[in-house]
């Protein structure tokens, strides 16, 4: 019975070539528009933004507490 050829991708003796690996930052599209979005949102409402970052944190405290003396 008849060995099958190497396929040509493998180059000689079927050991593959070495790859270049680019070593560029990867970022999609939608991240790099949204920094710059983001910074603005937060400057035209960055007193509101602390506002609701104190509430939030706060019922974030107070729900864990409920959670650990219920338990």
């Amino acid at each position: 019975m008849r060995e099958p050829s190497l396929l040509p991708v493998f180059g000689k003796l079927g050991i593959k070539s070495p790859v270049v690996i680019a070593a560029a930052p990867t970022m999609s599209k939608s991240i790099k528009n949204s920094v710059p979005r983001m910074r603005e949102v937060l400057s035209s409402h960055g007193g509101l933004a602390l506002k609701l970052s104190v509430v939030v944190w706060t019922v974030l405290v107070l729900a864990a507490v409920f959670y650990i003396t219920q338990a």
